[in-house]
Order: structure tokens, then C-alpha cells, then sequence
């Protein structure tokens, strides 16, 4: 590996969580590869600032500090999973819009493009069938631990509740922004389990870039974030892009 700076990683988690999914992914990016997940107000140990529900509440907690990190050109990719990918995708074009570096790759895990909203998404839902939803995707736990009055229920159902209105806005704004499409490379990842987001609905993020898009299947369901697959994957797409800053080449040379 050429000498350098690593490529740093900037990770957003799905709706309802915090950065817990990418704890291990330190570990399994690989070489020359730093991992940040970033957290969302709202949770952790950001729960007591009021989560965001629009984008413009989104870039007011995001945007600032990481500006502040991408300002000095080393290189970056974004990764975001689920809501994450638009999370990913409208700081991009945020970051780009005010001048600053732009990601070497926006990469995208199980998310679906803005003009696709994931299928059994509402945000009107009850709290019974938005329950129902989050179990069949994995992400509430069952039976006790899930009831109405137990802890999951009082302090994470209404996180994902605002989660998906946060979604909702973010793909809005990016219908309604005539900016274009990025022009950084796209890599749009699905789990081969996954019940909501296939290869087809993943095959929209291509009218989001003017630059090459990828799209690679790992073993997994919705929440293949958890598993060692997609770090890997990641982290070789971020060593890939970090050899064409180095030595400048296409994308299309280092095998993702």
C-alpha cells in the first residue's frame, strides 16, 4: 500500500438506531481504511438534543463538523444504511454545494434511491402495524421486550416514527433540488435476503451520479450492516478509490 493518509469512512445508520451496527467495522474495512460512524441527534450519546425530522434540522446538527473534517482534501467516502443513504446522499450534495471537497464515493447499504420509498413505509402507520413492520425487517425485538409500555416501545418506536419522517423530507428535498446528480461514483449495496430492497429498487441510485455506479450483493437481510460482509466490501471500495488519489486511474481499475 502506497504511502498516505487512510481514507476516511464517514458511517449513518439505519432508522431507529445509533452507531452501535458499525462498532465492529473497525476492525473488518481492512487497511489504510479509518471508520467514523456518525451519530444523529436524538440518541446515544445525543438523545438529549431533538432528533431531526427535516433537512434542514439534519444539516444543522451534521453539517458543521463535518465540513470542518473534509475541508483539508484528504480523501472521504460516505456510507449510509437504509435511511442512512439519503442521510449519505443530501450531505454530499450539501458539502459540495458550499465548495468543499466532495466524497471519493457515496456508497449506499439497502437504502432505496429518493424516488423510491421503501415498500410498507408510512409514516401514518399505527404504532401496532409500524411495530409489525420494524419485526418483519428485523429491527424490533419480539414478544415481551417489544409491548406497548416496555422500554424498546416508549423510547425507540418513536425514534424510528421520526426516523421515517426524516426519510420522507430528505427524499422531498432531493426530488425538488435542479442542482443535478453528483458526479462521484455510486455504490449501491443489497443483502440477497433482504425483504424490502431488491436490485432493482437499488439500480435507481444510478440516476443519482454522472459518475460510474456499482451495484454488489453481500449475504444478509436487510440488516447485513451487522455481519463482516459489507465492511469488507466497503473497505475495499475505499482502498480502491483512495489508489485512483494516489495514482490516478478509473474506478473501474481496482476490483470492488
Amino acid at each position: 500500500m502506497r504511502d498516505g493518509p487512510p481514507v476516511t469512512l464517514y458511517c449513518f445508520a439505519h432508522a431507529g438506531a445509533g452507531a452501535s451496527g458499525f462498532t465492529h467495522w473497525h476492525t473488518q474495512t481492512g487497511p489504510a481504511v479509518h471508520t467514523v460512524p456518525v451519530l444523529l441527534p436524538g440518541r446515544g450519546a445525543r438523545r438529549r438534543e431533538p432528533r431531526a425530522t427535516s433537512r434542514q434540522a439534519l444539516l444543522q446538527a451534521l453539517l458543521e463538523p463535518l465540513a470542518e473534517q473534509v475541508a483539508d482534501g484528504r480523501p472521504y467516502v460516505l456510507y449510509g444504511h437504509s435511511l442512512g443513504g439519503v442521510v449519505a446522499h443530501t450531505l454530499a450534495r450539501a458539502l459540495i454545494g458550499r465548495g468543499l471537497p466532495a466524497p471519493a464515493c457515496l456508497a449506499v447499504g439497502a437504502s432505496p434511491p429518493p424516488q423510491t420509498a421503501p415498500a410498507g413505509h408510512d409514516t401514518q402507520l399505527s404504532d401496532e402495524r409500524l411495530l409489525r413492520f420494524a419485526a418483519d425487517l428485523g429491527a424490533a425485538p419480539g414478544g415481551a421486550l417489544a409491548a406497548p409500555g416496555s422500554l424498546w416501545y416508549r423510547r425507540v418506536l418513536p425514534l424510528l416514527r421520526d426516523d421515517l419522517t426524516l426519510a420522507d423530507a430528505l427524499r422531498a428535498d432531493a426530488l425538488a433540488d435542479t442542482s443535478g446528480p453528483l458526479t462521484v461514483p455510486v455504490l449501491a449495496v443489497g443483502g440477497q435476503d433482504d425483504p424490502v430492497v431488491g436490485a432493482t429498487v437499488l439500480d435507481g441510485w444510478a440516476r443519482w451520479t454522472t459518475g460510474r455506479f456499482i451495484r454488489r450483493t453481500v449475504p444478509g437481510d436487510h440488516f447485513f450492516v451487522r455481519g463482516p460482509h459489507a465492511p469488507r466490501l466497503i473497505g475495499r471500495a475505499c482502498r480502491v478509490v483512495r489508489r485512483t488519489r494516489l495514482a490516478p486511474a478509473p474506478l473501474s481499475g481496482g476490483k470492488l
